[in-house]
């Protein structure tokens, strides 16, 4: 057992072996993309085994490891079944990394819809390390399938687990929170969320600009974490033109890669359908994203890959948040300012621009992965 902090970690496993062992994977990570994973995917997942950031996850939910008089005691719950979304498939590996530190059965619903990167992540982590119990843990502990949502396999996992998380629509959520289960299981929810920036003229160089369009590029509109809207704060119309231009600007040496052939034609349809609404739009290089200017209490504008910027005060900006806000995405000289007036919003997440995408044991405004762990008062 470790102490963090008065609480007793009781794990079935050497917590720093396995941290080492996860750390150990990225030799061979290094190597090579696996043909299921994009490059910039597949080196998030390299940063995120290391074991400093695995151990930093671990204090985040715990405590700092110290020696004082135990007060209470962290042991798994048991089962863990997990309902992946159809959207953003790289939280299977990412939720599944840090749900395998509860060291109990895991049995994971791949997303019906998407690529199955959790599935091809555990393949090849079996596949590459070394024998040893976190490989003999993924092999034998660990189950991921692919099924509808209309599948009897549903209940199986419901009534057999003692902890369901699940990913996607509020509807779909409470469908999978109404199976039977055990009354002394618990269910968390990570629903239907939207995202956005908030950004300072003077504040963005080209750096900050590029991190910006990357961050939105990556999943377009489709990401819960992606920004849907950029609001410069005490900003202009003209600070929103010239920032589009600068992106228009950088968007051919930063995106080098085409969008896919049917993408670039949505957002030729999409420019054409947001400009007819009254937004002033352009399209980047080789028809990338349209990027849209208009006044910060326009409604948001359709497709894919469309980001509207828009200009207003701090107060505009959070009156017209959209209720299930999940992320703001901050680039500001001062971010400390903002933080009474986040406090008095419904948003889940304020980072950097940067770390919009960044998974982590906290979510959604729960530490899910201290939920696991059930806690014994000593």
């Amino acid at each position: 057992m470790i102490n963090f902090d008065g609480k007793l970690a009781a794990f079935s496993y050497d917590l720093m072996d396995r941290l080492n062992q996860w750390d150990a994977l990225r030799t061979k990570m290094v190597r090579g993309v696996p043909a299921e994973f994009t490059r910039d995917e597949w080196a998030y997942l390299v940063n995120f085994v290391s074991v400093d950031h695995l151990y930093d996850c671990v204090e985040k939910s715990f405590g700092q490891e110290e020696v004082c008089e135990p007060m209470s005691l962290m042991r798994p719950r048991g089962p863990i079944a997990i309902w992946l979304p159809s959207n953003v498939s790289l939280l299977g590996p990412l939720v599944l990394i840090l749900s395998s530190f509860a060291g109990v059965p895991m049995r994971v619903k791949a997303g019906s819809k998407s690529n199955d990167l959790c599935a091809a992540f555990v393949q090849f982590v079996i596949d590459n390390l070394g024998e040893g119990e976190l490989r003999d843990y993924l092999r034998d502990q660990v189950k991921i399938e692919r099924f509808d949502r209309h599948d009897p396999r549903n209940a199986e996992m419901a009534v057999n687990a003692s902890v369901r998380i699940a990913f996607g629509s509020d509807a779909a959520m409470a469908a999978i929170h109404a199976l039977p289960h055990p009354v002394d299981s618990i269910g968390i929810s990570f629903g239907d969320h939207r995202s956005e920036a908030w950004v300072e003229a003077d504040a963005l160089d080209d750096a900050a600009v590029t991190t910006l369009m990357k961050v939105f590029a990556i999943y377009g509109q489709a990401g819960c974490t992606s920004p849907r809207r950029v609001v410069v704060l005490g900003g202009s119309e003209a600070d929103c033109h010239a920032l589009r231009d600068r992106m228009l600007k950088l968007w051919p040496t930063t995106m080098k890669a085409d969008a896919p052939m049917h993408i670039a034609s949505l957002n030729v349809m999409h420019a054409q359908l947001n400009a007819a609404s009254g937004w002033d739009v352009k399209l980047t290089n080789r028809n990338g994203a349209v990027l849209g200017v208009g006044p910060v209490d326009k409604a948001e504008m359709s497709g894919l890959m469309s980001l509207a910027i828009v200009s207003g005060t701090i107060e505009q900006a959070v009156a017209m948040l959209p209720p299930n806000i999940q992320t703001i995405g901050h680039n500001v000289a001062d971010y400390s300012m903002l933080l009474p007036v986040i406090a008095k919003t419904k948003a889940k997440r304020f980072v950097p621009v940067a770390q919009m995408h960044h998974f982590g044991p906290v979510w959604d405004g729960q530490n899910f992965f201290r939920q696991l762990f059930e806690e014994v008062a000593l």
